[in-house]
């Protein structure tokens, strides 16, 4: 059998740490020694079989992780990765966020905000030999770029003759190596239960990232298709999907020591990153999105004090911002006090010195490593330039250009189309446009354009988008007061603020946009040439870093290799198993006392306050004070554990994936990790890293005692 560098990469795996490492499935035989060790009573073997038990009963919502916990398509996952679907389901009075949201019956559930679905992994099938044959190996620059997607469009228009599925291409290794990704995408999807908010997402923003922490991030789909058990879009016809098999729920708690494994789809790390993108990441990127977001937060609330519906409309929007706010703040405080980047420097020049130290090796790698960073320095070089471009521009300007595209390419053979514009998108585009409705306010968006468009317009001409100053009228000295008037007349000029007549301009032809006056479509238009070129330069641009980005990692993993160390590869939203133990620390964040494995419902009612972030409802309150707590009390905690602390290497995307024990069980949800720990996405630390679990045991004593969700419990054959 042929190996490739992921398999060979592995092959000296017994120096890694056993905790460290996003494992894709095929790998596991590989490690089945770690795992063993670390506690695992299952064949590793078992965990490579996409199609069997446990891994088919693990899904992606496409941004978060996810698992089938009961025969008919019932769903676990994350609080905050059903948030927006309880979001759009709310009204001021009718407030599902903060009082909850149960459906007693299939018939009161509620369809998930526009767009969600539920993919289940089928296959994973290496095709890089088919991506980057032998003349695509001789492109460069943008004909590179064209010919790898024309060969992951035709091997995703084969994969997707098999109705209902979807297909991608996923790159490994920056380039390296390239995977078809096979995925049932189920697109009837609906919210069944939700805590409130003083139960699942207790704490807030204060208690994000830290620990202790009591927050029961926990909530529940469901998958339905048709009645012949294919995908389908919504229809109240629609049946309950029966998944192959489902996760079992454990009817022991868990204790500290015992083995632990998620199992889910993190989203991106950036552990092979040049020293350069660290710098450039920590140094400006960073910050600068820290500021940008404490601005967006502060322009959405003060837009929505007064106004109940669009605070409601933005709340999915402030719950991400401020996740993603706090999350870099601590790596930036963690960076700080590190050495990250001199030892990141120190083992680039090692890299370096151990190619140029052989004839081959230097021929074969040290012009690519050198050209990735050059290449790279210009490319971040035009982000720190665009930095104000991005969020300069109307949501609704942004879909009347994605409705521009879509319509050009529309006229084109399906498969000479721009991926992302094919006939396999089109649902999503009507879903998208559809559901600006539930998330959208034009005083708001007026507000957050507005904040931007002003920093944007106050740089130097030459650091600025001429295609878009000239579609937009912006010109060399403008004031705010200009600005606004520019945005005003922008605004008022257009309808696509208008469900049915935004709808009607998925169907109509390149003709139709050029003949409009809607001021958007205008707009649309005359940035659309110059769209192009940009799209060709950076797509010039990107086809060369691809190229000897893929060479640097073949040299890093050939020089980490003959050092007896493993290279796995960074996240990038795929399926994988990361593994370890349920463990505390002994200290706590900066040099404090130590953490404690768990944390029960006494620090629930020693944190209540009754009002904001630590509102815990009144009936759980009740029920904690009374040791209302059945079959869920843990004997040497004495009461009802509410989180726990594992040594999991996770991150962004692996919110909702399913903890396991040992012999597979469903033992809870992975849904954080500790703020001076999430550096880890650039640095992996044994010592620090600890991601937070919600407890099964505290999910079900909500759903017992205080939700009432007993048909929910005999669903999952808990009762």
């Amino acid at each position: 059998m042929k190996k490739t560098l992921i398999t060979l990469a592995i092959l000296s795996i017994a120096s890694a740490h056993a905790d460290e490492g996003m494992w894709m499935p095929q790998q596991l035989p590989q490690i089945a020694k770690q795992l063993k060790a670390a506690g695992l009573k299952l064949d590793p073997a078992t965990l490579t079989k996409l199609t069997e038990f446990p891994m088919n009963a693990i899904v992606s919502l496409g941004g978060c992780s996810a698992s089938f916990v009961s025969p008919m398509g019932l769903v676990a996952t994350n609080h905050h990765c059903v948030y927006n679907s309880v979001a759009v389901n709310s009204t001021p009075e009718r407030d599902l966020l903060a009082n909850g949201f149960l459906a007693k019956t299939l018939a009161e559930e509620l369809p998930a905000s526009p767009g969600s679905r539920i993919y289940v992994t089928k296959g994973v099938t290496n095709v890089s030999d088919k991506i980057i044959s032998a003349d695509v190996a001789k492109l460069s620059g943008k004909a590179r770029v064209d010919a790898i997607e024309k060969a992951q469009k035709s091997l995703v228009a084969e994969c997707e003759k098999d109705a209902g599925h979807r297909c991608t291409v996923s790159s490994f290794y920056g380039g390296l190596e390239f995977y078809l990704i096979k995925q049932l995408e189920i697109r009837d999807v609906r919210l069944v239960h939700a805590p409130p908010a003083g139960v699942g997402k207790f704490g807030g923003d204060t208690d994000n990232w830290m620990w202790p922490r009591h927050t029961g991030d926990y909530g529940f789909y469901r998958a339905y298709v048709s009645k012949d058990g294919k995908a389908a879009d919504f229809s109240k016809d629609n049946v309950p999907y029966q998944p192959a098999t489902h996760l079992k729920i454990a009817k022991e708690g868990v204790k500290e020591g015992d083995f632990i494994m998620a199992l889910g789809y993190p989203g991106a790390t950036n552990r092979h990153r040049l020293p350069s993108e660290v710098a450039n990441t920590f140094g400006w990127n960073y910050p600068a999105f820290v500021q940008r977001s404490a601005e967006t937060l502060a322009t959405i609330e003060s837009e929505t004090k007064t106004n109940p519906d669009a605070k409601l409309k933005y709340a999915g929007q402030v719950a991400g911002v401020n996740n993603y706010y706090k999350n870099r703040k601590g790596m930036l405080t963690s960076y700080a006090g590190s050495d990250f980047l001199a030892r990141k420097t120190q083992e680039h020049k090692d890299l370096k010195a151990w190619v140029n130290a052989n004839p081959t090796r230097k021929a074969q790698y040290a012009n690519d490593i050198e050209q990735a960073e050059q290449l790279i320095a210009l490319r971040d070089a035009k982000a720190k330039r665009d930095f104000y471009l991005g969020t300069s521009a109307p949501r609704l300007l942004n879909s009347a250009r994605v409705m521009y595209r879509l319509a050009n390419e529309s006229v084109k053979p399906n498969a000479e189309r721009r991926a992302g514009f094919q006939e396999r998108d089109l649902k999503r585009f009507q879903a998208s446009v559809a559901g600006i409705d539930r998330t959208y306010d034009e005083k708001v968006d007026k507000a957050l354009v507005m904040n931007s468009l002003v920093k944007y317009a106050a740089q130097p001409k030459d650091q600025r988008d001429a295609g878009f100053d000239s579609a937009m009228g912006i010109r060399d000295g403008m004031t705010a007061t200009e600005l606004r008037a520019m945005l005003d007349t922008l605004y008022a000029g257009s309808k696509l603020g208008v469900a049915p007549e935004r709808a009607a301009w998925l169907g109509k032809k390149p003709e139709d946009f050029k003949t409009s006056n809607d001021s958007f479509i205008k707009v649309a238009v005359a940035m659309y040439e110059q769209g192009l070129k940009d799209e060709a330069e950076e797509e010039e641009l990107g086809g060369k870093i691809q190229q000897s980005y893929a060479n640097y990692m073949k040299a890093k993993i050939a020089y980490m290799t003959s050092k007896g160390r493993a290279v796995y590869p960074d996240a990038n939203g795929t399926l994988r198993v990361t593994y370890g133990n349920i463990a505390g620390r002994p200290y706590g964040a900066d040099g404090t006392g130590s953490w404690t494995a768990f944390t029960t419902v006494k620090g629930v009612v020693a944190k209540a306050t009754g009002e904001g972030e630590f509102n815990a409802p009144q009936a759980q309150l009740a029920a904690i004070q009374s040791k209302d707590f059945g079959k869920y009390v843990d004997a040497k905690l004495k009461t009802v554990p509410v989180n726990y602390l594992a040594t999991l290497d996770i991150t962004g995307g692996n919110s909702g994936s399913a903890a396991l024990n040992a012999k597979g069980e469903f033992i809870g949800l992975a849904f954080d990790g500790t703020l001076d720990s999430i550096i880890s996405d650039w640095d992996f630390n044994k010592t620090n890293t600890r991601d937070i679990q919600v407890d099964v045991r505290y999910i079900l004593w909500n759903m017992k005692h205080v939700d009432k969700a007993d048909n929910l419990l005999k669903e999952m054959n808990v009762e």
